[in-house]
């Protein structure tokens, strides 16, 4: 384990950070600080020195992977902030929510850096411009625009549940794409072979977000009412595979419309995203990737995000709307957003719902339709509800 290898602190040493930023670092020759505050992660991490990581499906491979160690974010602070002042790299993968936790910290790692070079900042998260949410909430550092350099990425890379007892090896899909913004990293050069730099992130975030994540959640939310516990099984009802393909009938209308998208490459692309979700090595749990549907209805996610777009362009989303009726009926027990979302519904009218949970105001072209949406929900569990 070498420490003269360039330094990478990534935040989240979980499934994707291990099996896919992590893994990729390691890949391009730096050596990786995990940071988390899973104490038996942690130390599993450092008591085995090692990880392996599996690539499901046809051909599997695995790597073991070594150039790395964990620190506590919260019991280790002090070396943590040591570690983000000299590290070239900063990187998250930790859910868009947490970023705000993260920020103080890589705040006072920034403040204490003496390197000439700038650092550069990346949050790898499934949401739009992800990076620039941890930018603004680093407002500490007097001279930021010397100490870091910021980029938003997209990210790609299924990992399926993992085997009981098998941390900290993860397995993880062959498939994985990262996708960085180069438009502010002209003070340095960066060396990562796996990722893809570009000067427009937008048309990539998007053809991921409203593709790959619309699909794989939408398999998910019409599979549940339709009675299925897995994705893979979903998508083997013709019903639900159908449905599926036609609310990514939708965003690929939007996403050729607004990107100017070559018609025939972005079929291309849907067959291989349907196929990616809908192998059976990667398969997952509906209620999983269903989970915390609060933050999947708000306005610039896969739901909610190219249903605005297509009714700005073309009308009714009539197929992604079916989807956001299915998650307002979804069901997770284990899931504290579900009851919140809920509550929500029952405490806020159907206009309140739509502004406040999914941000579309009434003189938005949505409006009118997604009122409608919710309107139809709230009548069905009526009459459920009187049915006994």
């Amino acid at each position: 384990m070498s420490t003269e290898l360039p330094i990478a602190v990534h935040f989240g040493a979980g499934n994707i950070g291990r099996g896919f930023i992590g893994a990729v670092l390691q890949d391009a020759g730096y050596f990786v600080v995990f940071a988390d505050v899973n104490p038996t992660l942690i130390g599993a991490l450092n008591e085995r020195g090692n990880y392996s990581i599996t690539e499901l499906g046809g051909g599997a491979t695995k790597k073991t992977y070594s150039n790395y160690r964990a620190l506590n974010s919260v019991e280790q602070r002090s070396e943590l902030i040591g570690q983000l002042s000299t590290a070239e790299i900063i990187t998250a993968s930790v859910g868009a929510n947490i970023l705000p936790l993260i920020a103080p910290v890589i705040a006072e790692g920034l403040s204490a850096r003496t390197l000439a070079s700038p650092a550069v900042v990346m949050a790898c998260e499934n949401a739009i411009n992800a990076t620039d949410i941890l930018k603004s909430e680093i407002r500490t550092v007097s001279n930021l625009d010397e100490v870091a350099l910021f980029a938003n990425t997209a990210v790609d890379r299924i990992v399926p549940i993992q085997t009981d007892g098998s941390e900290p090896d993860v397995a993880v899909e062959a498939f994985c794409e990262w996708v960085i913004d180069a438009s502010n990293l002209s003070k340095v050069k960066l060396d990562i072979p796996a990722a893809t730099f570009v000067d427009r992130l937008e048309p990539f975030i998007e053809r991921k977000l409203f593709t790959v994540n619309t699909a794989h959640l939408s398999a998910a939310y019409l599979g549940q009412q339709a009675g299925h516990t897995t994705v893979v099984q979903a998508l083997n009802d013709p019903v639900v595979m159908k449905k599926t393909q036609a609310v990514i009938g939708e965003t690929s209308k939007v996403l050729i419309n607004k990107h100017n998208f070559d018609p025939s490459a972005h079929s291309r692309y849907v067959k291989k995203t349907m196929k990616r979700i809908a192998s059976p090595a990667i398969d997952d749990q509906v209620e999983r990737v269903g989970r915390d549907p609060i933050r999947k209805l708000s306005r610039f996610e896969r739901l909610i995000g190219p249903a605005a777009q297509y009714a700005e362009s073309f009308g009714k989303p009539e197929k992604l709307l079916s989807v956001v009726s299915a998650a307002l009926a979804f069901e997770n027990d284990d899931d504290p957003e579900v009851a919140r979302l809920q509550l929500l519904l029952t405490s806020l009218s159907s206009s309140e719902f739509a502004i406040e949970v999914c941000g579309i105001s009434p003189s938005h072209p949505l409006s009118d339709y997604l009122v409608e949406t919710i309107d139809n929900h709230k009548r069905q569990v009526a009459r459920q509800g009187l049915l006994g």
